[in-house]
């Protein structure tokens, strides 16, 4: 994902780091992510390869011992090299395979470029429009990601810097898939507001084409984790589109099970024969995750989990907010 650079070190009371003491300075050795105030998460570190900060976050990429380089932001674990493929394929190629002729993607964040990477083996795509608030998060991403060099240089990227609602209001075109790949929604964060009812039926579901799909990431989606805000994130989107499918898979650095919700007027019908046959016959190169089998398992819930989505009434709105555990002040 990166290139090695110098090892930073931080004084005491950085957020999200543990630290050991070394000439008045402290070399991270671990980081530490708070998933709640009883849980944290711990990540031995080889070095800490660059901090920053922007107007709307903080910026970490680290080189850990057992993930490989990891991006982090707002002290949330966001990708590792080892395993982003997972998040990402599951994030973008579900809701192009089952779109009839996918030409037109809209990713809402996305700054990391791994989104527009997926969208960009697709044969079939001729603009994929990314809008990332954070100039300095895309700027930090395009020149220490090195996995995403191809796609931050290809002429079917348009790169925009603005807020998703206020770039997706004022703009004219429509889009077959429009891609929610947005940090989560964390309480004092303008993030959530993109996860509300009004959002969904005021501002994604007019910019979609016809037969146009949306898809979005949903957070953690595990037996334990799942009320947290994807049961709601799935109940919003069903009062907004006749069609609404959710699935899941686990991601290994997030040590937890993620959810993602996709949403049309138009059913997903396809079969698992279906799926691997327009992966070969639309994608470029070979995706390490997703084929038919896995894609269709995906949409299979536990009990738990199938009995929450059924039942879940919330539904997401500015003033009736879900919030996932997290000290975040911006989203990617």
């Amino acid at each position: 994902m990166g290139e090695v650079v110098d090892d930073v070190y931080v004084t005491n009371g950085s957020n999200g780091w543990a630290n050991h003491p070394m000439n008045g300075l402290e070399k991270c050795e671990w980081f530490e992510e708070e998933v709640d105030e009883n849980l944290k998460l711990s990540y031995a570190l080889n070095s800490v390869l660059h901090r920053g900060s922007s107007s709307y976050q903080d910026i970490a990429l680290l080189d850990t011992k057992h993930f490989g380089k990891a991006l982090v932001i707002d002290g949330k674990m966001q990708s590792t090299e080892m395993d982003e493929f997972i998040y990402h394929e599951c994030l973008i190629h579900p809701a192009l395979l089952f779109h009839l002729n996918p030409k037109t993607v809209f990713i809402m964040g996305g700054g990391e470029g791994s989104a527009a990477r997926e969208v960009l083996k697709h044969k079939s795509i001729q603009c994929v429009v990314m809008c990332d608030i954070d100039q300095e998060v895309v700027d930090f991403c395009r020149r220490y990601l090195t996995a995403n060099y191809k796609a931050f240089a290809s002429d079917k990227l348009c790169l925009v810097i603005n807020d998703a609602k206020a770039e997706l209001e004022k703009r004219l075109e429509k889009y077959d898939v429009i891609v929610g790949d947005l940090s989560d929604p964390v309480e004092g964060g303008p993030c959530y507001q993109l996860y509300t009812k009004s959002f969904y039926e005021n501002v994604i579901k007019p910019k979609l084409n016809y037969r146009g799909i949306f898809v979005t990431q949903a957070g953690p989606a595990g037996v334990f984790t799942h009320k947290e805000v994807f049961t709601s994130i799935h109940n919003t989107l069903k009062r907004v589109f006749k069609y609404v499918k959710a699935y899941t898979a686990h991601i290994p650095s997030f040590v937890d099970t993620w959810g993602w919700v996709m949403a049309s007027d138009h059913p997903f019908s396809l079969n698992a024969e279906e799926i691997d046959q327009r992966i070969m016959e639309r994608v470029k190169e070979e995706l390490l995750y997703l084929n038919g089998d896995s894609l269709i398992s995906a949409t299979t819930m536990n009990k738990a989990v199938q009995e929450s989505l059924l039942k879940e009434t919330h539904v997401y709105t500015e003033d009736n907010a879900r919030f996932i555990y997290g000290h975040g002040i911006g989203c990617m």
